[in-house]
């Protein structure tokens, strides 16, 4: 099996406690999207591009028929379920998290996307208050762990591939790539590792160290075995002072912050962002109409085409990936964007754009993708 190779390879994976049952990665209900079937990835992405005089039109999705690259995705916390750790049963939220987040690199990729006992989000809103909960991380992480070493095994046949994570599931993978990837013989098949909406140490000043040895933060369009990582604040409203994102305890690291718009300048660049049409799949508060008595918009998702840019800062309030709403009070399009944490009704200023991470950029990453593998042809 992968897992006693890479174990023999001199990766360090995490011991299994001996009351882990591995899920069934054989089963088809145990991945969420998986190639060549009707599932989570196969939806409607078309997207309506709203433009700053408030014309639109349809931007249609098409899939790739035939990719090269493999994209291996873990989902952020989004589970409703009542136990302090998910079951393996797919409901609405994860299929709502595939749609916003990742389906849509269907558009260069084989998709994968595995289910997992992640820590749920009734848990964190428990620890969020002060109420201890027998989350168990260890056990979502193996089953991450589990369902990579399967995919290696039974699909990979030494294709190319990202992994992608967002929040939790970016920690899945900062662990899977530290543990299995970092500096073996599998990162040479690496393009990327889009570890996005979580702190990743780097050193200041330094190619690799932290979080990685031998995995770099991507810094140009052509280089492969490198990762992404950012956390996105507003740009008029950086971390504050106590943030869970875009600082770091430790003064000898800072967190990564690449810029998916400019990796090598870090301007500020203009993004290709895919937004949800109302709201829904990111925000707790619905979106305002895109445009001001305009017709209404029967996309789940739009464009809004140089109205957002972002840019790597690195200051007093951290290291955080600024993101400014180019609104235009003068032309009918809408002046800002959803995508704040808000709790009764209070934005959590420590959450910064947390909710966006992904889909601010969307269109970059994917970008980011095909050069990637281009190179890696070569």
């Amino acid at each position: 099996m992968l897992i006693a190779t890479l174990m023999m390879a001199g990766t360090t994976l995490l011991a299994q406690p001996p009351a882990y049952a591995p899920p069934d990665y054989d089963a088809a209900e145990n991945w969420l999207c998986r190639p060549g079937r009707e599932d989570a990835c196969t939806i409607d992405l078309d997207t309506t591009i709203v433009e700053a005089d408030g014309s639109m039109h349809v931007e249609p999705f098409v899939a790739a028929e035939d990719p090269g690259v493999d994209c291996f995705y873990v989902y952020p916390t989004v589970s409703n379920d009542l136990t302090p750790n998910s079951d393996m049963v797919a409901n609405d939220e994860e299929n709502r998290v595939i749609a916003a987040q990742f389906a849509r690199f269907g558009e260069v990729c084989r998709t994968f996307a595995p289910m997992y006992r992640q820590v749920t989000l009734t848990a964190l809103r428990s620890m969020m208050a002060g109420q201890p909960v027998a989350a168990d991380g260890v056990t979502a992480y193996l089953d991450v762990q589990t369902a990579f070493a399967h995919y290696m095994e039974h699909d990979n046949n030494g294709r190319p591939y990202v992994l992608i994570g967002h929040s939790q599931g970016a920690r899945m993978l900062e662990q899977l790539v530290a543990r299995v990837v970092d500096g073996e013989a599998i990162q040479n098949n690496m393009l990327s590792a889009m570890l996005i909406g979580y702190n990743i140490a780097v050193p200041p000043g330094q190619p690799v160290g932290g979080s990685f040895q031998a995995v770099p933060p991507c810094r140009a369009d052509e280089e492969t075995g490198c990762f992404i990582g950012y956390v996105s604040f507003r740009s008029d409203a950086p971390p504050p002072e106590a943030s869970r994102f875009g600082k770091l305890p430790d003064p000898a690291v800072e967190v990564a912050c690449t810029n998916p718009g400019d990796l090598a300048g870090n301007s500020d660049a203009p993004l290709v962002a895919y937004l949800a049409t109302n709201g829904v799949f990111t925000s707790s508060v619905e979106a305002g109409p895109w445009v001001e008595g305009g017709a209404p918009i029967s996309t789940d998702f739009v464009r809004v085409p140089g109205m957002i840019t972002g840019q790597c800062q690195n200051n007093e309030h951290g290291s955080y990936y600024a993101i400014t709403v180019h609104g235009d009070p003068s032309d009918p399009r809408t002046d800002d964007i959803v995508g704040d944490v808000v709790a009764n009704g209070v934005i959590l200023a420590d959450w910064g754009l947390h909710l966006l991470d992904v889909g601010i950029a969307q269109g970059d990453l994917i970008d980011l993708v095909s050069s990637q593998a281009a190179a890696h042809g070569r």
